[in-house]
């Protein structure tokens, strides 16, 4: 392939592997070529595209601090120079002049090793040692004698190096050129006519060397001829090449050699002294020569990597100016001087916390310019963290993961690179490299509880706060930004929502409606939390809500019937006795616990003396036996209170009538009502009164039948009161002890004097334990039957009741 003056084109393609090392390529391009010359084209002779080599971050690769020469356009994949290229400084007299570099591209991971063969340019002029060459030369030099000249220098090599002479036209001398063992190049002045002194003490010749390049270039010398006296003897250096080793970073004044020449002539003639011939201008800055020793010394600071090699040439001249000269070779030996450098050439940042163990995130290259065992490098990572490096590509190392990330753990890394050479002693270097952890939505909240509980009073307002669930997520930003919802459900066959409402960005949950401790004490409620990524991540958690009783029930009386209401009448033997049961208030309370307890107290009384009631069951028992003197209407008013804060309470009202006649019964309507405007006409008090006696009588005649059959005679009374549990309403414990119900009492009728027409009922009862048993009538069951059948018909004839 021929491009722009290039020479053939190689291409060596080698797989080996996913990493690998793909082959050569070899491009020619002359010395001196303007920066952004064209002289490759690397798309084509790869067969790659323009977006395979841009998305692949095709680039030119070189050693640490070396100059870049050319570069890769990634819009039409040329190479293209992007640097001065000097051959003559990079190669010197070589003649081969190649640069290496590399061509590196990404994803996977490609090297390819690039030549590029630097052609000379004939862009130096040949050039002389010195402006002046000084010749001293004896007027007794015979014809054929020849006098050596420095040859001319030039940096170019091959056809543009110095080709052909021309001497000035003079009748003494001509010009040849001639090489040494070492081949190198010098001139000689061969004399054609013998010198006379006396005719001619100097000569002035203008020598010309011309190079073969085109255009052709030239340089001149003036020789100027001394005529002497004969002298017909050269210094003669000890040896045709001297060759020394000097390590780098000697320091200044350090004696790298020393040259040695003598001379067979005597006097002046012999005296030698030394100066430098042909030398580069870098070797110049490195190193200097004691004319009158021939001791070389150092002069300039000695770096392997800039040279590894320097050649001088040393001539030796006696004292009437005949020289000889000798080549001294001095090698450069490397010392471990430079630390590894390291460099980072991409990295992923940041990198998610889901990647994959064994994920590359980034590309490390480690250089090191010294030589050798100076020149092998060890990486390493510090330990202890989810990263390593991968050997590659020659000094190429990937870092990869290791294991799982997790920002919530480790959010970022800085991650510290050693690299050691194997000099002695080792030199190591260190970058720290920055990597930050992505957040991925990989935690869903947690609450803070596992359930949550709170007591809230009934009767509550809307609004009222029962309690805040909270939860946390250790995701960033919106991953870990929580919401709070209720879940769907029902709390007695209605929405939840109609009961609680929580808000959503404080988890406060409050309630919609007062509640009711007598229609439900608890329910539960499940609130979700969910982070807003994505997709979102939720739990759930329980909420307990435990509803507390408030004593917002008032006692309710179940016997008797609550003041206002019809007007109860008991029937007191006046046998009774201290602390016989006379009757028994029965209330209950729709409140739960304390405020559900009742207590009882006597607020009102005929005779305050007579009857005491029992605090907690309602009982209500004569205090003293019952004496004439007592009166025969006792009227008290009972108050039930519950033991809430603050305290509820009802009150009834009881008539009690001692008397064993019931004769005397009529007149309880007038103790009933005694404040009563109403009239009752004439007949009808006729008729109450006739139908008590005669119920009176029959009552006396069926005592005397009884206790005809009884040895001990016992009164019929049982004054306790009660009506079978079945009477509770709904919702009504029956509470031992607290004054509601009592399922031992089991009672059949009562008296009732509430109404206008006095329906009178006799209660019995079949607990025949209230009196002491000398005073009371047991009854068998038969027995009471037929007195309730006789109650019944005497009831009908007095008021006429079907």
């Amino acid at each position: 392939m021929e491009y722009c003056g290039m020479g053939n084109f190689v291409f060596l393609f080698l797989v080996s592997g996913l990493h690998s090392i793909h082959g050569d390529l070899s491009y020619s391009v002359q010395e001196e070529m303007k920066r952004g010359s064209v002289f490759g084209n690397i798309a084509k002779d790869l067969g790659l595209t323009l977006d395979t080599l841009s998305s692949r971050k095709a680039r030119i690769e070189s050693e640490e601090n070396e100059r870049r020469y050319c570069d890769v356009s990634l819009r039409s994949g040329e190479l293209i120079v992007s640097g001065r290229i000097d051959r003559e400084e990079q190669c010197g007299q070589k003649p081969s002049c190649v640069l290496k570099f590399e061509l590196l591209l990404e994803s996977p991971l490609e090297l390819h090793r690039v030549s590029l063969q630097i052609q000379d340019i004939n862009d130096n002029a040949p050039s002389f040692p010195t402006d002046k060459i000084k010749l001293e030369i004896s007027e007794s030099a015979v014809k054929g004698a020849r006098f050596r000249v420095n040859a001319a220098h030039d940096e170019d090599i091959g056809q543009n190096g110095v080709q052909s002479y021309n001497l000035q036209r003079n009748e003494h001398f001509a010009f040849n050129v001639q090489s040494t063992s070492a081949g190198t190049k010098y001139g000689e002045l061969v004399l054609q006519k013998d010198l006379d002194r006396e005719e001619q003490k100097e000569i002035k010749l203008s020598l010309l060397a011309l190079d073969g390049g085109s255009p052709q270039r030239s340089g001149t010398v003036v020789i100027h001829v001394t005529v002497l006296d004969a002298n017909d003897n050269a210094p003669v250096f000890s040896q045709a090449v001297y060759v020394a080793s000097l390590p780098e970073n000697a320091p200044l004044k350090t004696r790298v050699v020393t040259v040695s020449a003598a001379d067979a002539d005597e006097g002046v003639n012999g005296e030698v002294t030394y100066e430098l011939g042909r030398i580069s201008d870098r070797s110049r800055k490195l190193f200097s020569l004691d004319a009158q020793t021939g001791e070389i010394f150092v002069t300039g600071e000695i770096d392997f990597e800039e040279g590894t090699k320097y050649e001088i040439i040393v001539q030796a001249k006696d004292g009437f100016g005949i020289s000889s000269d000798s080549q001294v070779l001095i090698s450069i030996t490397d010392v471990n001087d430079n630390a590894p450098v390291i460099s980072l050439k991409s990295v992923t940042n940041p990198v998610p916390e889901n990647v994959l163990p064994g994920t590359e995130v980034g590309l490390i290259n480690v250089q090191d310019r010294d030589s050798e065992k100076n020149r092998k490098v060890r990486c390493f990572l510090q330990q202890h963290i989810p990263f390593k490096l991968i050997p590659s590509i020659k000094n190429y190392y990937s870092l990869v993961t290791t294991e799982k990330l997790d920002r919530e753990l480790v959010s970022e890394y800085n991650i510290t690179i050693s690299a050691t050479d194997e000099g002695s002693p080792p030199l190591t270097s260190v970058k720290v490299v920055h990597i930050s952890i992505a957040d991925v939505n990989d935690n869903p909240p947690v609450f803070e509880e596992q359930s949550y509980s709170s007591y809230v009073p009934e009767n509550n307002k809307p609004g009222h706060s029962l309690c805040s669930v909270k939860a946390h997520d250790p995701d960033w930003r919106q991953n870990g930004t929580v919401i709070y919802s209720l879940l769907p459900g029902e709390v007695n066959g209605a929405p939840v929502s109609s009961y609680l409402s929580v808000n959503g960005d404080t988890g406060v949950i409050q309630s919609v409606r007062p509640f009711d401790y007598e229609q439900f004490r608890s329910f539960k409620v499940n609130v979700m939390a969910r982070d807003n990524g994505s997709p979102p991540l939720s739990s759930n958690v329980t909420v307990s809500v435990i509803i507390t009783d408030v004593n917002d029930n008032t006692p309710q009386i179940l016997y008797p019937a609550p003041e206002g209401n019809s007007f109860m009448t008991e029937l007191i033997p006046k046998a009774a006795q201290g602390g016989s049961l006379v009757s028994k208030v029965i209330a209950v309370d729709g409140d739960s616990g304390q405020n559900a307890w009742l207590s009882y107290q006597i607020i009102k009384s005929s005779d305050p003396g007579l009857f005491k009631i029992d605090l907690h069951s309602g009982e209500i028992r004569t205090q003293r036996d019952i004496s004439d003197s007592d009166n025969m209407k006792q009227n008290i008013v009972v108050a039930v209170k519950d033991n809430g804060q603050p305290s509820l309470s009802a009150t009834c009202s009881m008539f009690l009538v001692i008397s064993d006649n019931l004769a005397e019964v009529p007149e309880l309507k007038d103790m009933a009502y005694e404040d009563s405007s109403s009239k009752l006409t004439s007949y009808l008090i006729i008729a109450l009164v006739s139908v008590s006696t005669f119920f009176l009588t029959f009552i006396i005649i069926i005592l005397g039948l009884r206790f005809c059959r009884r040895k001990k005679p016992r009164l019929l009374f049982d004054g306790a009161v009660a009506i079978p549990s079945s009477y509770l309403p709904p919702n009504y414990a029956d509470v031992d002890g607290t004054g509601t119900l009592r399922s031992t009492y089991n009672y059949d009728a009562y008296l009732n004097t509430g109404s206008r027409t006095s329906d009178f009922k006799f209660l019995t009862s079949y607990n025949d334990n209230t009196l002491p048993a000398d005073q009371t009538l047991r009854k068998n069951p038969t027995d009471f039957e037929e007195v309730l059948k006789q109650k019944a018909q005497v009831n009908r004839i007095a008021f006429g009741v079907t």
